[in-house]
């Protein structure tokens, strides 16, 4: 009685549906006990669930019209606050609306777990068999699966097998925003592009499509968060590394190879009711494509992005959130390329990552407007008449923080695959000192004086030329390995050369160590990832000396554009 649904059918030789519709007919449930946060001293009621098999079960059932909220279970560490966020507004919203608002989840680290927060509280793991469990004793009037991340998303269509009302964006809809081929052809229908691309289901078709895209190309897992596993190949040997090691690939687990599109990132989240669309901001990354849109520096309003563009991008979403099918959230990731092109990374049919940080500085709160559509009160009658409101005066930054310290092993290089654990914001008048607030609100330091160090890969020169020498030209000391160094001087840099580690010398390490490094720059070429190279030791060494490494050239422009801000305060003060 206490095994799982899948092992019973293991064994049994029967499918899990027939599994649940025994334990049905043989009434085989368990009951649900309530958390004595008391310790039995005092007669006390906690809605606060846990399930265990036998006779009494302590959550009574009300007559009450009642909503589900599907949390976003245990999840990486940086990953959980949107999808926490987005429940428990919902769960506000849905108790205003004189529901009873019931959370499944288990994730301990989040307020949605917090027993005052929904009128009842499962504490109970997400998969299938335990949510359907919960179900078919509240019976509820609908499911929300759209606050609570990919897990909560993966569970609409099974519990849409068994019966269950999804309530919101459909398990049609979320086919169409999840599946490749689906995907696909609705673009083409929409007349929007994408970067060309191709869900393979086994190492051969995957090497055959990266030949016909043309390296690189970014290759991911289907139906994940935060980018796991994600990452840009440069070459057959990579690929079959990669899809021998990194992933497991089959029909039931396509991975995803994309034509690598360098240009600009820029995110939208919205909100749909079928029929008309509500954008409240656009934010654009500082860092380009190729790194995780949750380890970029986020900017509203778009800082470089023109009128044009926006108005493309303004078009697509509304296209998409009423052709996909959308009740709800979505959020849309971008490429603009410099042509002025747009193309469409992905759709998420669900809340994201940067829907805390646009409800804050739009003063839209997105979770409580799409609760009320989910529940059947449209734009027009929440009082939202317009797609894209008037852009905000002041400007809002976005800045992720990082444990690398804390979490040994880990590889400060940023990626397609999300590494940060946390964000910091900061606003002002002006932009870069709205940056130099967020940035240094997330832990970087920023210092104006001291020594640069950097080794950068051949493909990266001639754009970290002009950033190096505005280290220069503010006073700083250059030191580099041979090859950047005879590439700084040739170009007029005076540079101080460091021996490589793999030459036997302890030179860059021991500069590290002994605080003369302020910064460190490192750029890698694509087919040297997984390496066990120079760079790797020299960021582990920079991070274990608390010394601030920089593996964007993007992030390095912003932050000189501080450090100019910096400087010109401090002459304005001086004069």
């Amino acid at each position: 009685m206490g095994f799982s649904d899948a092992y019973i059918a293991m064994l049994w030789n029967m499918s899990e549906d027939e599994i649940f519709e025994l334990r049905k007919k043989e009434k085989i449930f368990p009951v649900y006990k309530m958390i004595d946060t008391c310790a039995s001293e005092f007669e006390s009621y906690i809605p606060y669930f846990y399930s265990t098999y036998e006779e009494e079960n302590e959550s009574i059932v009300s007559d009450k019209k009642k909503i589900v909220v599907l949390g976003s279970g245990p999840i990486r560490i940086g990953q959980g606050v949107e999808f926490d966020y987005s429940t428990v507004h919902a769960v506000k919203t849905i108790k205003e609306s004189n529901f009873e608002a019931i959370i499944i989840n288990n994730n301990p680290e989040t307020v949605s777990t917090d027993y005052t927060t929904s009128d009842k509280l499962y504490f109970e793991p997400l998969t299938t068999e335990d949510v359907m469990n919960i179900l078919e004793l509240e019976k509820p009037d609908g499911v929300i699966a759209s606050f609570g991340g990919q897990t909560a998303i993966n569970l609409a269509a099974p519990l849409a097998k068994r019966g269950v009302k999804i309530i919101g964006t459909d398990t049609d809809a979320i086919d169409r925003a999840e599946n490749r081929d689906l995907f696909e052809k609705l673009l083409l229908e929409l007349n929007i592009p994408q970067p060309p691309g191709k869900a393979v289901t086994n190492i051969d078709d995957g090497v055959k499509a990266a030949a016909e895209i043309g390296y690189p190309v970014l290759v991911r897992p289907s139906f994940v968060l935060g980018g796991r596993a994600m990452q840009i190949v440069a070459n057959e040997e990579m690929l079959r590394h990669y899809l021998k090691t990194a992933v497991e690939v089959d029909e039931e687990k396509p991975v995803l190879v994309d034509k690598y599109l360098a240009g600009k990132e820029v995110e939208v989240d919205a909100v749909c009711d079928g029929k008309n669309v509500f954008i409240p901001g656009i934010m654009e990354l500082i860092e380009r494509t190729g790194i995780h849109s949750g380890d970029s520096i986020s900017v509203y309003p778009p800082f470089s992005l023109s009128q044009k563009v926006k108005e493309k991008i303004i078009d697509y979403t509304r296209r998409l959130g009423i052709g996909i099918g959308i009740v709800g959230l979505l959020n849309i990731q971008f490429i603009v390329d410099q042509n002025e092109d747009v193309f469409i990374i992905e759709v998420n049919p669900r809340s994201s990552r940067t829907v805390p940080f646009l409800s804050k500085v739009t003063e839209y709160s997105l979770a409580d407007i799409a609760t009320r559509v989910i529940l059947g009160e449209d734009l027009q009658k929440q009082g939202i008449t317009i797609s894209y409101p008037k852009e905000k005066k002041r400007w809002y930054v976005k800045v992720p923080a990082f444990s690398f310290s804390k979490l040994r092993g880990l590889d400060a290089y940023l990626s397609p695959e999300m590494k940060s654990t946390g964000e910091a914001i900061g606003y002002d008048d002006k932009l870069n000192r709205a940056l130099y607030k967020a940035l240094q609100a997330s832990g970087m330091q920023i210092i104006n004086y001291g020594t640069v160090f950097a080794t950068i890969a051949d493909k990266d020169k001639k754009e970290a030329l002009p950033l190096i020498k505005r280290f220069y030209d503010l006073g700083f000391n250059i030191e580099a390995t041979q090859g950047t160094a005879a590439f700084l001087k040739e170009n007029g840099i005076r540079t101080r050369i460091k021996k490589k580690i793999s030459e036997g010398s302890d030179e860059i390490p021991e500069s590290i160590r002994q605080g003369h490094v302020s910064y460190v720059l490192n750029t890698r070429d694509e087919d040297s990832v997984g390496v066990n190279s120079d760079g790797n030791y020299i960021r582990q060494c920079a991070v274990e000396n608390n010394v601030t490494i920089f593996t964007s050239l993007d992030t390095v422009r912003v932050l000189l554009d501080v450090l100019d801000e910096m400087t010109l305060r401090v002459s304005t003060i001086d004069a």
